[in-house]
């Protein structure tokens, strides 16, 4: 954030530093154009920049609650997502087993830039705006974890969408009222299967429940089914209490039933392999 008594110089810096840094990364053969979904070879130790497009990140961690009971444990992971880089943001990659972190390219031409931590010697100032945008994304993923524990998984849904939009929403308006914005959506477009990766459900609970948001009007699709969220949505809207009760009813059950589905999919799965280890 820039205050009125910051000097012109000091404006005019961040573009004028970035620009430097670009051509550095040129010179020194650290930069790379992906193409959309291509995997981002990024190593922990160094530091990613976004120059354009956007990053996915994404996460696994081969660990399993039937590891004591088989010895043959499958190998197959299930990524989830973790979050956006959006263009001008840092990004780094930890490795500690046995979780792993990837980056993938979310939109197409995305170009990235990396470096030694102590390559930002040459810059100081721009190293203080790195530190200041990983401070920003720690406190963003603290709202994530906070949104996250809800117990119902369409509050959490709904708490997910809210942040995504919050932090890369852009404004759309109408053809008939071009002046008028009527939200604010995700420029990517986002599979139901990722979003019950982040959220801890399943694509077909994802898709029943977007159905739900969409009819309480608290969100719809625009263009490439990318996510809105209107302009002037309220979740307290309903006035009606007995059908927030029935709703509430519903989504409880919902849940409930979801997680029953689970846990007995999960000890069929330990029946096997118990199963196996015996024969």
């Amino acid at each position: 954030m820039q205050s009125t008594s910051t000097p012109v110089e000091t404006i005019d810096r961040p573009f004028i530093t970035w620009q430097r840094i670009i051509d550095w990364a040129q010179e020194h053969y650290r930069c790379r154009t992906f193409s959309k979904d291509e995997r981002i070879p990024a190593r922990p130790g160094l530091l990613y920049l976004v120059q354009k497009g956007s990053v996915r990140l994404v996460g696994s961690a081969q660990v399993s609650a039937a590891a004591g009971k088989s010895k043959s444990v499958d190998k197959t992971t299930e990524e989830a997502f973790l979050g956006f880089v959006g263009a001008g943001q840092p990004f780094e990659l930890v490795a500690q087993s046995p979780f792993t972190l990837q980056a993938y390219a979310h939109a197409d031409q995305t170009h990235v830039v990396w470096m030694y931590w102590h390559d930002l010697d040459n810059w100081p100032h721009f190293r203080r705006e790195i530190l200041d945008a990983f401070r920003y994304q720690h406190q963003r993923k603290l709202l994530w974890l906070s949104t996250l524990g809800q117990r119902r998984t369409i509050d959490r849904l709904l708490g997910f969408l809210t942040l995504l939009i919050e932090e890369f929403g852009e404004p759309y308006v109408g053809d008939d009222e071009p002046d008028v914005v009527r939200g604010y959506r995700l420029p990517w477009a986002l599979t139901h299967a990722q979003i019950g990766s982040a959220i801890g459900s399943t694509r077909v609970t994802v898709t029943r429940l977007m159905g739900k948001l969409r009819s309480k009007g608290l969100i719809n699709t625009e263009d490439d089914n990318l996510i809105c969220l209107p302009a002037k949505s309220n979740p307290q809207k309903t006035k009606n209490q007995k059908q927030d009760l029935e709703d509430s009813l519903d989504d409880s059950l919902d849940d409930s039933l979801d997680d029953s589905l689970e846990d007995s999919l999960d000890d069929s799965l330990d029946d096997e392999d118990s199963l196996e280890e015996s024969a």
